[in-house]
């Protein structure tokens, strides 16, 4: 697609000539709040041992810093292997990218060095927090990194490898366990346990948003799921992915590792239904997909709050 010619609601270099607002426009924030519901989960998770909110304050930094690097690094990556250029079916802003290299707003060159700074930034505000709070912090803090580079970074590629939906629950899992872990200054099960129902969810916001790039990525040779399969039958994964976030709230429920009240959190799947119904009618027909796109991610933040609302609800009470 021309540079010249890129739809309505896109970026383009006349409308983000401050430098400033481009470079944050480019991590895509509006969808950086997903890090932050499950830093407040891990946070609920961790209110019987304590909790500071200057700690609090430097987590949420530091996992939205995390999740920015992620998404720059993406499009980088995504602009290599030709999946953004050629994606025609995109519903932006939620698939295809950011638009920003393909639109002329910045360089493939300046996007890798913005990751790479927002990479840098972490690992040192990651070591303070380490020197602060204890060393166990640092395997999370290594792996998350990692998951988020090796997603979509040759070598490894892991999305394209169909490794992706792994990739995203165990990240957003890691980033539960590392909020849980700075306020309680140790390793312990429970948000291992508790983040799972939201990290399958957030996993699902990803497995949807394939659909919509689908043609493109088999033109990159990206081999998800979603590529593999005929879109009618990737449709069921979503109700597997959802299933699987369902019962295992159900299970911790019944098993003690939550309160009777934590039922509420189901309240979350609703949106996460509608999506999953508009997906199996309208698989292969990515333009219908985009209100089963924000209920999806509708679902991936209220189940935090909700869950993290009434686990804070059960510590202070």
């Amino acid at each position: 697609m021309s540079k010249l010619a890129a739809p309505p609601l896109e970026p383009t270099p006349s409308a983000l000539a401050n430098p400033l607002l481009r470079y944050l426009l480019a991590t895509r924030p509006a969808f950086l709040t997903i890090a932050l519901a499950g830093c407040l989960l891990g946070f609920a998770t961790a209110l019987e041992a304590g909790f500071s909110w200057p700690l609090a304050l430097f987590t949420l930094l530091l996992a939205v810093a995390a999740q920015a690097g992620v998404n720059v690094f993406n499009d980088y990556y995504d602009h290599l292997n030709g999946a953004d250029a050629a994606n025609v079916d995109r519903l932006f802003p939620f698939t295809g990218g950011s638009r920003f290299i393909q639109n002329g707003v910045m360089t493939p060159r300046q996007m890798l060095a913005w990751a790479l700074a927002l990479f840098g930034g972490v690992v040192a505000g990651g070591l303070w927090l380490i020197a602060t709070r204890g060393g166990g912090l640092f395997g999370i803090g290594l792996a998350g990194l990692l998951i988020g580079w090796a997603y979509s970074a040759p070598p490894l590629k892991l999305n394209s490898r169909g490794l992706g939906e792994l990739c995203v629950a165990a990240g957003f899992l890691l980033i539960v366990a590392g909020a849980d872990f700075v306020q309680r200054g140790e390793l312990a099960l429970r948000p291992w346990l508790l983040g799972l129902p939201y990290a399958l969810l957030v996993t699902n916001i990803l497995y949807i948003n394939q659909f919509p790039d689908r043609a493109a990525d088999i033109l990159a040779g990206k081999r998800h799921w979603v590529a593999r399969l005929e879109p009618e039958t990737a449709a069921r994964g979503y109700w597997l992915i959802l299933a699987l976030s369902s019962g295992t709230l159900l299970g911790l429920v019944a098993a003690g590792w939550l309160p009777t009240l934590a039922l509420l959190s189901l309240l979350a799947v609703l949106p996460a239904l509608a999506a999953g119904r508009t997906l199996s009618a309208h698989a292969a027909e990515p333009a219908r997909l985009l209100p089963a796109l924000r209920q999806t991610i509708a679902a991936a933040h209220l189940h935090p709050v909700i869950l993290g609302a009434i686990l804070a609800w059960e510590a202070w009470t």
